[in-house]
């Protein structure tokens, strides 16, 4: 797989896959959450995932890595980007081996700069408390820049800000993330939501 700076080099087109979870009912502690993966050629709708993951539980890295694998996406997109580092409320992507065995870069991207105090002291209910840690820690600072505030793992963070530039039609969210999170709304409450 091409080097996403290689990539911006050679002006060529970029395929992503944005993953975002849909709502769910918070009353309901361990149930499933559904979760939208959208293809884009940059900014152009090209397909779409559907999977599942636990809420609050310990699979998201396993489900977004079959829901892609088990794709015939894999092998066309060149970056996955995740609406931050959780599905399901507090599911913690692993991202290094998310990145590792998608052998793709992938970053997760969030609106605004997380309250980690306030996350770590949410984490402390959960058994796991220290593994849970564990995974934001693995996740590597957190970067801003050009607009954007992201982890990164499987590339050098300097290209990031650029590409997720081309994969945003206006603002500072990747239309593929602002898609899966407008279908995920649908499917789930029969219309799209406000925020996307």
């Amino acid at each position: 797989m091409k080097p996403l700076a290689q990539l911006l080099l050679r002006k060529r087109s970029i395929r992503v896959v944005g993953f975002d979870d849909a709502p769910f009912d918070k009353s309901i502690t361990d149930g499933p959450v559904s979760l939208s993966g959208i293809v884009c050629s940059d900014t152009r709708f090209e397909g779409m995932l559907w999977g599942q993951a636990t809420r609050d539980g310990s699979d998201a890295t396993d489900a977004i890595a079959g829901m892609l694998l088990g794709s015939k996406f894999h092998h066309q997109v060149h970056v996955v980007i995740i609406d931050g580092l959780t599905v399901g409320g507090f599911n913690l992507i692993d991202l290094p081996e998310l990145a590792e065995r998608l052998d793709r870069p992938c970053v997760a991207v969030m609106r605004r700069l997380p309250n980690l105090p306030g996350v770590h002291a949410a984490l402390a209910r959960f058994p796991d408390v220290d593994r849970r840690r564990e995974l934001v820690r693995r996740a590597g600072p957190i970067h801003q820049d050009g607009g954007f505030t992201f982890q990164v793992a499987g590339s050098p963070p300097e290209p990031v800000p650029a590409v997720l530039a081309r994969l945003t039609d206006r603002g500072h969210v990747p239309e593929a993330l602002r898609i899966a999170h407008l279908v995920g709304a649908a499917v789930k409450t029969g219309e799209s939501g406000k925020r996307a």
